[in-house]
């Protein structure tokens, strides 16, 4: 695993300090201990001219928030962001943190032993994740309050057959995942990560994750040149055909008999890949059994803007969420006395899938969530309550955490008059009459209602009349089983592209919501009546 940075600090100096005084080391004893910094009501008057800070540098500056004296977890963020390369990655590394954190692993395959009190967690293919802690006070029929997300960013993944050869290159064949924004994948610096299967020499298999950090890959856009309209008409390539890596050039090896080369042209991958994945395996090329891999680019999520008030990132959509969940349910069970007075069970769920519709046995639309409920339900109950899954889930609350579009500068008529979420202003509440969000005027209230009680601020979206919708996991959840549902999210820019932009306070606030969330809802949810 990446070693998680620290977030620090940048205060405002006199213009005669050196930029090289800006820097200090800041250190913490956990991977969970509170302070990475203070947040501070200031704001940042003199430009600071150093570069970006990657999550992997020793110190990161600090650039203003206004989301309260609250530690910060953008810094974790960073690191989680820079340690998830796809799916996979992104389950293991929280599957590691509530580890670290006391939770205890379970196997869907076996049996439960479930106390209240307790703290648990299970994968599903490495990357679905489930996460439940017990409240001391739970009894039959009480509700679940869950926020859900999912780990899944659009990308290009390699083909079963990925070898190419054209004009001298070795070059790999991809498919499209998700509805990405395919043209900002051209000239970057590009690589490889996801899983793969290796044959160890007891004859068992063993599923491995990989993540080759060095970029090995580049889509080479057409020279303006050979292109001159591209400016008038627009950049439009063909998915199919220009969205091929370049690996490396073409050698020819006269040492191999036609018989060898026969056999190394009719091979799924190219042997120099297989090479490079078994360098990093440690295990020999023939060990290899099947692979899994994303096209990933190697860039560093790192904080940018003038006063680095910034997110620049891959992946935010929707791993910005998912981290957010994650610390706050742990954060907020991560006392003992912390769910002495919880009559509910507090709940994290990560899906894989979201951005193909979320039909898989990993996304959305499988039964993983409710089927862990009933289990739970049964597993905590000590005699017989009559229709106690039935109740539980009247009793509960979703909250479904996918990002937000923000207004952006350039394209304000994108957007309908009256709702243009900006960045840095807090949780943005998505409507639409038509559902293809979840969010009722109820659910709304009830969400809007803990952001007023921790002072927090939301802001709401609809979309315009004459554009399409997109929709998220909330509507496919709620309609399973009638779960109470609101859609929310953080506003950012460039959605879907190979690096997008959030608000560094918007990651604070959606934390702190989300954790007010699972400490403030049991109470309030007593206190409105609606059937």
């Amino acid at each position: 695993m990446a070693a998680i940075a620290r977030l620090h600090l940048l205060r405002p100096l006199p213009s005669a300090v050196s930029t090289s005084l800006l820097y200090f080391n800041l250190h913490r004893p956990s991977a969970f201990s509170n302070p990475n910094y203070v947040l501070h009501n200031t704001r940042i008057r003199k430009l600071s001219f150093t570069p970006p800070l990657c999550s992997n540098s020793d110190s990161i500056p600090e650039g203003s928030s206004n989301s309260g004296s609250s530690a910060s977890i953008v810094g974790d963020l960073l690191d989680y962001l820079n340690e998830s390369w796809t799916q996979f990655h992104a389950t293991a590394e929280a599957k590691r943190q509530l580890i670290a954190a006391g939770y205890h692993l379970l196997n869907e395959n076996d049996e439960w032993d479930l106390k209240p009190g307790g703290r648990y967690l299970f994968t599903r293919n490495m990357s679905c994740l489930v996460a439940f802690a017990v409240g001391e006070k739970y009894r039959g029929g009480n509700g679940f309050h869950v926020i859900a997300a999912h780990t899944d960013s659009p990308c290009l993944k390699l083909k079963p057959k990925s070898a190419s050869s054209k004009s001298g290159y070795l070059m790999l064949n991809v498919q499209t995942y998700g509805g990405g924004l395919w043209h900002t994948w051209f000239d970057r610096d590009l690589s490889l990560a996801g899983r793969v299967i290796v044959r160890e020499k007891d004859g068992s298999f063993s599923h491995k994750l990989i993540k080759l950090k060095r970029p090995i890959l580049r889509v080479p856009t057409l020279a303006i040149h050979l292109d001159p309209t591209v400016n008038k008409d627009g950049f439009k390539p063909n998915l199919e055909t220009h969205l091929i890596p370049l690996l490396a050039t073409k050698l020819e090896d006269t040492s191999l008999d036609p018989k060898d080369k026969s056999n190394i042209s009719k091979a799924a991958h190219h042997p120099l890949l297989m090479q490079i994945l078994s360098d990093e395996l440690c295990c020999g090329i023939e060990d290899i059994a099947s692979v899994e891999l994303n096209v990933c680019d190697t860039q560093p999520s790192c904080l940018g803007g003038a006063n680095n008030e910034f997110i620049f990132s891959g992946r935010l959509d929707n791993l910005a969420s998912s981290y957010c969940a994650l610390r706050a349910l742990v954060d907020s069970c991560g006392t003992p006395g912390d769910l002495k007075s919880e009559h509910a069970i507090r709940m994290i769920a990560l899906f894989d899938n979201e951005e193909v519709g979320s039909e898989s046995a990993q996304g959305a639309g499988a039964p993983t969530m409710f089927e862990a409920m009933r289990r739970i339900v049964s597993c905590l109950a000590h005699e017989y309550v009559e229709g106690a899954f039935e109740r539980a889930i009247r009793h509960s609350f979703l909250v479904s955490a996918d990002m937000a579009h923000g207004v952006h500068p350039n394209f304000i008529d994108k957007h309908e008059e009256h709702h243009r979420p900006e960045l840095q202003k807090g949780l943005v509440i998505k409507h639409n009459a038509n559902q293809r969000y979840a969010t009722s005027g109820v659910t709304a209230f009830l969400f809007k209602e803990i952001a007023r009680i921790h002072n927090l601020p939301t802001q709401e979206f609809v979309v315009r009349n004459d554009m399409g919708c997109g929709s998220t996991i909330g509507p496919i959840l709620a309609s399973g089983v009638g779960i109470r549902t609101v859609d929310c999210g953080i506003a950012q820019l460039s959605m879907h592209s190979i690096r997008e932009v959030c608000g560094k306070e918007d990651i604070d606030i959606a934390y702190q919501h989300f954790k007010a969330f699972y400490q403030t809802f049991s109470s309030l949810d007593r206190k409105l009546n609606v059937d």
